[in-house]
């Protein structure tokens, strides 16, 4: 096998979860032979039946068994255990590649692994899967994290070229730095999500419908100017120092749900800190705007 791009692999995706079954898809569109898969929920047999068509379902240990890349795709709190079930049953051999995509860990958590010889590899899309077959275009659109030996450079090169094979493009992330670099991630794409269903109750509360409609536009474009532009792109009544306001929204929030006026407080303080540093929030207005912030019981 060339350093520079993997021959054709026999693949085995332990388990057909959202992450496992698009990105055994896209390795069988890049021209890879899925060889086996495991899952166990309705979710799974059904995302493996239209992800992986005609792949077999079997036992994980079979499933690493049959590869020649094995790739685990199992929630972080699994895979330590998974590899160490794995490695004492003898189903790793040396030479195989053995990819997992958790953004939490590097490969030391595949060290069980490398002990029988494997090319450890950890490839983490950042992009958010549903386990429906669009995933598979939204992961040529997407980047990819990957980590291997420090000191392995064919190694490195294996993985990015998975990686390009898939259509995505890879970014390399060193061992130390993947705990931080997963919560940089999960801090925004996870807590974007709960920070949008909450404005959207809030509306709903105030019988604004569709509430979706409303602020697709508004926070799409807040999104965008905020990738474009950095902390310039903060507006409202914080980056304005706009006190009033501020604390007309804390009692009106704390009314519906004192959790959500917390949340705001928050969130606002550390908007007041990026917008006095980005030269938007006047300085007459700074004491102001963080008197208004202060516990309000």
């Amino acid at each position: 096998m060339s350093a520079g791009r993997p021959a054709r692999l026999a693949v085995g995706v332990v388990s057909a979860g959202r992450v496992g079954s698009v990105l055994g898809a896209s390795l069988a569109a890049a021209g890879h032979h899925v060889v086996a898969t495991s899952g166990v929920s309705r979710a799974s047999v059904h995302r493996a039946g239209t992800l992986l068509p005609g792949v077999p379902l079997l036992p994980p240990d079979e499933v690493v068994q049959h590869a020649d890349l094995a790739l685990l795709a199992v929630p972080d709190d699994v895979l330590a255990g998974l590899v160490r079930g794995l490695a004492s049953a003898g189903c790793f051999r040396p030479g195989q590649i053995v990819v997992h995509t958790s953004g939490a860990h590097g490969v030391a958590v595949l060290d069980p692994a490398l002990e029988h010889g494997v090319l450890p590899l950890a490839l983490h899309p950042a992009m958010t899967f549903t386990g429906r077959p669009e995933d598979v275009d939204r992961l040529a659109a997407c980047c990819v994290g990957v980590t291997a030996a420090a000191d392995d450079e064919a190694g490195w090169s294996v993985g990015e070229a998975l990686v390009v094979e898939m259509g995505a493009e890879p970014v390399r992330i060193a061992e130390a730095v993947r705990p931080l670099y997963h919560s940089a991630l999960a801090h925004g794409a996870n807590h974007l999500v709960t920070l949008v269903r909450d404005c959207a109750d809030i509306l709903e509360r105030a019988g604004v419908r569709p509430a979706e409609r409303l602020i697709a536009p508004l926070l799409s474009a807040a999104l965008d100017n905020a990738l474009r532009h950095g902390d310039k792109a903060l507006t409202g009544p914080v980056a304005r120092g706009d006190a009033g306001t501020v604390r007309t929204h804390l009692r009106e929030l704390a009314a519906v749900d004192p959790d959500l006026a917390d949340t705001y407080r928050v969130l606002a303080r550390r908007t007041a800190r990026r917008a006095e540093a980005a030269g938007l929030l006047p300085s007459h207005a700074v004491d102001e705007v963080r008197d208004s912030l202060k516990e309000q019981r």
